[in-house]
């Protein structure tokens, strides 16, 4: 393959709209000393062929288009597409999503050693050569690339929304702007921490119930479609109750009709998928998730924890009252208390107080909106913030604890029911023919 000259090169990447080249495995690219306007060096992905025909890809700073086009010809690589930034697919494609427990043990390591007083470029490269998982790498090398280009760590964070959310970016930020990093970024693995354990103690709850759901399930299943028409065939019609003609017909619809059971599941999973990407369908998906008997208050407890632990640690790192809200809403999870705290920012923006307009919008319980607007007047709101997640977290967890011990024995007696039902269905005729031979 004959290779083209550099202007060819130039040419090409140009013609494609190039922004940014990515860098190749083991290959070491020297930063362009030039920077923009606001003295921070872009970055640029790239996808380049080498002089076999190999395809590499990779990141690499450079002050615009022809310097980074020139920096690959100067390695040798023929650029096939160049885009500004860091994409997203390479850092998830290496390894798949990266776990919260690894952005938490760097979040805490990141931290013990800014506190050691390790600079950060020789941290991010501690952190990036433990090799906990190909993608973790990826994404550590590019924060320190981008680092050592000019861009602060919250800025070179908001380049991943993916992996970083606008609450850590904005976190971050306001530590570097404040010379605290090192409390924000223990703050950051503590927060996901608690997250973490909440979502693992719901889910894990969870898991029991679900086992004797699926296992009763197939068990009735089972003896409708296998065991009832075997016995069915050595029973005599006259002596069938109300109760078997009832099992023999849930039988006979199981039995023959199963594909209309299978096709109204797929029906009701689409129509569920297509609705709740409608405005209209997420508003009433929202509100049922609030309104919903005893799971219900258990939703709204958890959107309402989450958003006062936000909340309370942006305002506790300096982030402004403001943009904390604006940041707390989109993590809240639920669409009704999203657009009730937009409110609230409004109200704060016009010089109200956050209580005022949470007590209006009836979804916050009262205790701690009481709790809320005291510290508003003691100005500890952000103390009694994350004061107030960590109460009703563990309620929460007590809560949830409660609900399936009794839900366990609950379904357990549905179970038995359903079988006791099916076996009395089979039994009377049975007995029936025994009196009548006897």
């Amino acid at each position: 393959m004959a290779r083209p000259t550099s202007r060819d090169v130039g040419t090409a990447a140009l013609r494609v709209g190039a922004v940014g080249l990515a860098r190749p495995t083991g290959w070491k690219s020297t930063a362009v000393c030039a920077c923009g306007w606001d003295g921070v060096v872009p970055s640029f992905s790239y996808r380049a062929l080498t002089d076999g025909g190999q395809q590499v890809s990779g990141v690499i700073t450079a002050e615009n288009y022809q310097v980074a086009v020139r920096l690959l010809d100067e390695q040798s690589l023929f650029p096939v597409k160049i885009s500004e930034g860091v994409e997203q697919s390479r850092v998830r494609g290496a390894g798949g999503k990266i776990k919260t427990r690894h952005l938490t043990m760097i979040y805490n390591q990141l931290a013990d050693l800014l506190r050691a007083g390790v600079p950060m470029l020789r941290s991010l490269d501690v952190l990036a050569k433990q090799e906990i998982s190909p993608a973790l790498t990826l994404l550590v090398k590019d924060l320190r690339e981008n680092v050592a280009g000019g861009m602060s760590l919250g800025d070179a964070m908001g380049k991943h929304p993916r992996t970083f959310p606008t609450l850590v970016s904005s976190m971050v930020k306001a530590g570097e702007s404040g010379g605290f990093l090192e409390d924000v970024l223990a703050r950051l693995a503590v927060f996901s921490e608690r997250q973490e354990e909440l979502r693992g103690k719901i889910l894990g709850s969870m898991i029991y119930p679900a086992v004797l759901v699926t296992a009763g399930a197939g068990v009735v299943t089972f003896m409708l479609t296998y065991v009832v028409p075997k016995l069915r065939e050595n029973l005599r019609p006259e002596t069938f109750n109300v109760l078997t003609h009832m099992v023999f017909g849930v039988a006979d619809f199981l039995k023959n009709d199963y594909m209309v059971v299978i096709g109204g599941i797929v029906a009701l999973i689409i129509v569920y998928s297509t609705v709740r990407r409608t405005p209209s369908g997420q508003r009433a998906i929202a509100h049922m998730q609030l309104r919903m008997p005893v799971v219900g208050k258990v939703f709204t407890m958890v959107a309402v924890c989450r958003f006062c632990r936000i909340l309370g640690t942006l305002l506790h790192n300096g982030v402004p009252i403001l943009q904390s809200l604006r940041i707390a809403k989109d993590s809240a999870g639920n669409l009704l208390l999203a657009e009730e705290i937009e409110r609230a920012e409004e109200s704060v923006r016009k010089g109200d107080t956050l209580s005022s307009p949470l007590t209006k919008s009836g979804l916050f319980p009262l205790d701690i909106l009481d709790m809320i607007s005291v510290a508003e007047e003691s100005n500890t709101l952000d103390k009694v913030l994350v004061q107030i997640a960590d109460t009703n977290e563990t309620r929460i967890g007590r809560q949830v604890d409660l609900a399936v011990r009794i839900i366990e024995p609950v379904l357990l007696v549905c179970m038995a029911t359903m079988v006791f039902i099916i076996a009395m269905a089979l039994l009377i005729p049975i007995l029936t023919m025994g009196t009548k031979l006897s």
